[in-house]
């Protein structure tokens, strides 16, 4: 099961080590953190994806809750919520393949944001399954690096 929280927490120094902590210390899995500042500038928002058990899921939500430094906690719904990552990702072509790379990030959303003679710097922002899919279909000319942020989430409501 894919836990997501989205949590609020006060903007200081210790908070992302502390909240890391706690999970390394229950031996709890973070799939995916991403943090920023919010508008206001002294909290800042964590999303951070888990994938556990429903029991493990409910034991995290009740640890963040408890610590000084976290303002809000915020489970979402896979359903009732919208996720993004951002990705850029290397990629080699030929003369050969090069028209089909373009098509495919046409067709996909993504931007061509570097080209060189034998690769191509592109970026998508997606959901996570989409940016996976993405990377599984540019695999076969020839992935040279990936960076991917952390997901972001918020709620649909």
């Amino acid at each position: 099961m894919k836990g997501i929280f989205s949590v609020l927490v006060e903007n200081k120094d210790g908070v992302l080590s502390g909240i890391a902590n706690l999970f390394a210390r229950r031996g709890y899995s973070i799939t995916s953190l991403a943090v920023g500042e919010t508008e206001q500038h002294d909290i800042s928002s964590m999303t951070i994806v888990s994938n556990a058990d429903l029991r493990t899921i409910d034991q995290i939500e009740k640890h963040l809750n408890k610590r000084v430094d976290v303002i809000k906690v915020r489970r979402l719904e896979e359903t009732k919520s919208v996720e993004l990552e951002m990705m850029l990702i290397k990629v080699a072509y030929s003369q050969t393949n090069r028209g089909s790379l373009i098509e495919l990030c046409s067709v996909m959303g993504a931007k061509i944001l570097h080209v060189s003679p034998k690769n191509m710097v592109i970026e998508l922002h997606a959901d996570p399954d989409t940016i996976s899919e993405f990377i599984e279909l540019v695999r076969s000319y020839g992935i040279l690096e990936v960076q991917r942020t952390g997901t972001i989430a918020m709620s649909k409501n």
